[in-house]
């Protein structure tokens, strides 16, 4: 089954995510540097940097792994997660990526589509935390705004790029949702 939501993106309504903008906002900024793995593996990621909490390895015998920042953000974070999956999603699946991005001032991620097998079946969910009217998100060649606190799925089988214009740094809690799979246990 292809996870192809038919539009470049939806919208999924609010979420009160004001305590972990709270957070961010005193966190050490060294801890943005803590982990690399997105931009090690993706040059696209080059001008992001992430507080990664979890991330998937393999498929479809996945491996979750957790990060440094899953000690410094999930409790503020997870509610928030799976508020989401359970308001919108099919329960007993599994969430295989989670992060906070920064796509630092001046910064921008080139067009592309996300290939890895993993991407086809799973929901790619953003919530801004911080950006600006400056900040413009192109998916499938539409060019979108995104606001704090709204949820959005995107459909990262599209071309899609972002790039940040101003002067402060952009944050986006995203995730990734994997609904059950005849070859997948639930986390």
């Amino acid at each position: 089954m292809v996870m192809d939501i038919g539009v470049p993106i939806k919208e999924l309504g609010k979420v009160d995510c004001q305590a972990l903008i709270d957070r961010i906002s005193t966190l050490d900024p060294q801890l943005w540097d803590l982990c690399d793995i997105r931009q090690k593996k993706y040059d696209i990621h080059r001008h992001t940097k992430s507080i990664v909490m979890i991330f998937a390895e393999g498929w479809p015998d996945i491996r979750l792994a957790r990060y440094p920042g899953w000690d410094v953000l999930a409790s503020f974070a997870m509610p928030i997660i799976e508020k989401i999956v359970k308001q919108h999603y099919s329960p007993g699946g599994a969430v295989i990526r989670a992060m906070v991005a920064n796509l630092v001032a001046g910064g921008e991620i080139e067009q592309h589509y996300d290939a890895a097998p993993s991407f086809a079946v799973g929901h790619r969910i953003h919530v801004p935390l911080r950006t600006n009217e400056d900040v413009t998100f192109t998916i499938d060649d539409q060019d979108y705004k995104l606001e704090v606190g709204s949820v959005y799925e995107l459909n990262n089988l599209v071309d899609h790029g972002v790039v940040n214009n101003s002067g402060e740094d952009r944050y986006h809690l995203i995730f990734d949702y994997v609904p059950p799979q005849p070859q997948m246990t639930p986390a």
